[in-house]
Formats: structure tokens, C-alpha cells, sequence
């Protein structure tokens, strides 16, 4: 699967996927938002107990990373995993791994 990139924007942004799950309380945010499709910062809050300043600092580094969606409603912001850009980061990494040298351009 060749996206058209080079493998060094490639590998950076393989980096940037990696960076964004590599905190463990960050990797457990994503994994409460896929199990539960959606929550707000004060569920979050309760669900991974820690507090909403470090919970919404994750949170920011998720989006950042492309890994989570936010809709608002008024005042109340709702986060969810985004599977879909997941799954693609991760395809994309393994595709980069297969690749033969002479497939880089």
C-alpha cells in the first residue's frame, strides 16, 4: 500500500501515530473511547480517574495526532476514536515495513 509519499514523511508521521499512543494513560483514553464510542472530558474524567486538566492535555495530543474526533454540542464537547485513521496509520506503517529499498522512489 503506497500512499504517494515519501518514506521520510511517511516515517514521520508513523512517528507521530507512535508518539500519540506511546503514554500509557493516553493509549488508555483511546481505548475507553473505542469501547464506548463516545464520552465527554468529565466521563473520561471518572472513567480513567485522574484529572480533567491531565485528561484534557491527552486528549489534545490525540486530536493532534489525528487519533480522536470532537463534536460540540453547545458547551459539551463528546470525543471519540477515530478507528478509521487508525487502522490507515497502522496499514500505512505496515506497508512501509514490506516495502523493498527500490520501492521508496
Amino acid at each position: 500500500m503506497s500512499t504517494g509519499r515519501q518514506p521520510d514523511d511517511r516515517l514521520r508521521q508513523a512517528a507521530r501515530f507512535f508518539y500519540a499512543l506511546k503514554d500509557p494513560l493516553r493509549l488508555r483514553i483511546f481505548v475507553t473511547l473505542a469501547q464506548t464510542g463516545e464520552m465527554t472530558v468529565t466521563e473520561l474524567v471518572r472513567a480513567v480517574r485522574v484529572s480533567q486538566p491531565l485528561v484534557s492535555w491527552h486528549l489534545a495530543r490525540l486530536r493532534a495526532a489525528g487519533l480522536v474526533h470532537v463534536e460540540r454540542d453547545g458547551r459539551i464537547a463528546r470525543y471519540s476514536a477515530d478507528l478509521e485513521a487508525m487502522e490507515h496509520q497502522y496499514a500505512d506503517f505496515r506497508a512501509l515495513l514490506t516495502e523493498t529499498p527500490d520501492n521508496h522512489g
